[in-house]
């Protein structure tokens, strides 16, 4: 099993810091590094400067918003990305949500499916320099940069079983959020059912869980530290009527609690909805305590079929140094 770090989003000049310590990622052995995007820094511009200071890391789009660009334009980013890099760019992708979708980029959130494996199938065909006519008049034409890889990576971020079924269909990876292995065996299904309907198997496909850490002597402690980014995610992402995350939550288990979570944080009442996510569920999607109980969990995650474990760090730049250090502590006495 692979270990990755996830940045996520930028968020002022702090952050800089944080990109700084990539390289230190690097040399500490993690393999890829991602990026992502919702309405405020974007997740292509990071890596093109990353691209510049790092050497063997991979560069990763956790994800770029289908609603955001069209496939054109993601091919063009990909291949632009993969040659500056020198072939290390890894392509994720994803629908976003209905407040992203439709709130900022103005673009209706309908038929979710149907529009993935279209942009898939045109951004797969423009990278492959293959001839591209999106619409209207004149003639095809084809990408006019050579991409280093003849296939760039491309990975979905998905949740539920169709979706699923789609990233293993479409895809070469799946990007995972809330990945607990408890539950893992019902998810792969559905990825397996869509590589065999691709004619494929598993083999080779990439489980890339992005999976929020906090070290420390006290389970409850660390998970505190994990609270705020549960609780955006199961209250507040979406709509009452359309959150993926709180749908998932309640397919865990966790069904009264993620209303509950909802409830408060649609309310204005983040720190009740904080405290409402139970120990339980954080203690299935995160990996909190000691470096001993985290390396017994990190063998569970590869147990479950994860190939790629990313961390999801925050805090200050100092905080997420020590992470990068326990993390890789926590896998070589679990023997990864």
């Amino acid at each position: 099993m692979r270990l990755g770090y996830n940045l996520g989003m930028l968020r002022g000049p702090a952050d800089l810091a944080v990109l700084e310590q990539v390289s230190e990622a690097e040399r500490l052995g993690y393999q890829v590094v991602w990026t992502a995007e919702a309405y405020g820094s974007d997740a292509a511009t990071p890596l093109a400067w990353l691209a510049g200071r790092t050497s063997t890391i991979e560069l990763g789009a956790g994800v770029l918003q289908i609603p955001a660009r069209s496939p054109a334009m993601t091919a063009m980013t990909a291949a632009t990305i993969d040659l500056l890099s020198g072939g290390r760019f890894r392509l994720g992708l994803g629908v976003s949500g209905p407040q992203v979708s439709e709130g900022w980029h103005g673009v209706a959130f309908d038929r979710p499916l149907a529009r993935t494996r279209a942009y898939v199938e045109h951004v797969r065909t423009a990278l492959a320099r293959e001839r591209v006519r999106a619409a209207g008049a004149g003639p095809p034409l084809r990408l006019a940069l050579r991409p280093v890889r003849q296939r760039v990576p491309l990975y979905l971020a998905a949740i539920g079983p169709r979706n699923l079924e789609l990233a293993g269909e479409l895809a070469d990876g799946w990007l995972a959020i809330f990945f607990a292995p408890e539950h893992a065996a019902g998810w792969l299904a559905s990825v397996r059912a869509g590589r065999e309907r691709a004619g494929a198997s598993l083999d080779g496909f990439d489980v890339a869980a992005n999976v929020p850490v906090a070290l420390g002597p006290d389970v409850a402690a660390c998970a505190d530290a994990v609270r705020p980014f549960v609780a955006l995610y199961v209250g507040g992402m979406g709509s009452r009527e359309r959150n993926f995350y709180n749908r998932l939550a309640a397919g865990m288990g966790f069904e009264a609690e993620a209303a509950l979570v909802q409830e408060r944080y649609l309310a204005g009442d983040r720190a009740g909805a904080e405290a409402a996510v139970p120990l339980a569920f954080i203690d299935q999607v995160a990996l909190l305590g000691p470096v001993e109980r985290v390396a017994d969990r990190l063998q569970a995650y590869r147990d479950a079929g994860v190939t790629t474990l990313n961390l999801a760090a925050s805090g200050s730049p100092e905080a997420r140094a020590a992470l990068l250090r326990g993390l890789v502590a926590a896998a070589e006495l679990a023997g990864l």
